[in-house]
């Protein structure tokens, strides 16, 4: 399965999908933003009276994966429980960006599916993918890069084993990735980073 937690242009997501053939799914980050509304419809303004982008999501065009943003889904072939959250804290009013409430509501709308997954398959979600990071494990301070304290929220209810997310940029490939928090294992994805599950301890592994 290949994740992306976005940042990247579609004609890459392309070439990877058809190089591997393997399940796909993204969330859009906070740049190359361009091309978001093949996917989502954005003229919906938010409480902050910038674009909020809470429309809802339209036919995926042309990439070969699935685009999950403000989603719930299960893949089919792996069992795996994925959840979506794309975007930055708003820092411009530039596309894609969201407010602290903001994104507490888009955390919202998914309760329903989330609770679906607990009463059918006895969990909630594996998997949160987002773009930043949650507030305080692997965020900055600068405003364009701090995290959401929500996705903190999100974990400590719905208890994924893994959150995934991008937008910090390790200059060091040697600097800690990966932060804990309440069993969820917290991953910069930032370049690449290859997740191994070992069945005997449910560990993520490099």
């Amino acid at each position: 399965m290949i994740l992306s937690a976005g940042d990247l242009p579609l004609k890459y997501y392309e070439y990877i999908v058809s190089s591997l053939n393997k399940p796909f799914y993204f969330v859009f980050g906070n740049h190359h933003t361009e091309e978001l509304t093949r996917f989502k419809k954005t003229d919906v303004l938010g409480p902050s009276g910038a674009m909020a982008d809470f429309g809802k999501p339209v036919f995926n065009q042309g990439v070969g994966g699935d685009f999950i943003d403000g989603k719930v889904v299960r893949d089919k072939k792996s069992g795996l429980i994925i959840a979506g959250l794309g975007g930055s804290m708003r820092y411009n009013d530039g596309r894609h960006q969201f407010s602290e409430t903001e994104m507490f509501f888009r955390i919202l709308s998914m309760i329903p599916r989330l609770i679906y997954n607990k009463l059918r398959y006895g969990r909630f979600v594996d998997i949160l993918l987002t773009h930043a990071p949650p507030r305080n494990y692997g965020d900055k301070e600068d405003l364009c890069h701090r995290g959401f304290s929500s996705f903190l929220l999100f974990i400590r209810y719905f208890k994924p084993r893994y959150l995934l997310h991008g937008h910090i940029h390790l200059i060091d490939m040697n600097a800690e990735r990966v932060k804990e928090y309440r069993g969820c294992r917290i991953i910069n994805v930032y370049s690449s980073y290859v997740l191994q599950e070992d069945e005997r301890n449910g560990q993520g592994q490099l």
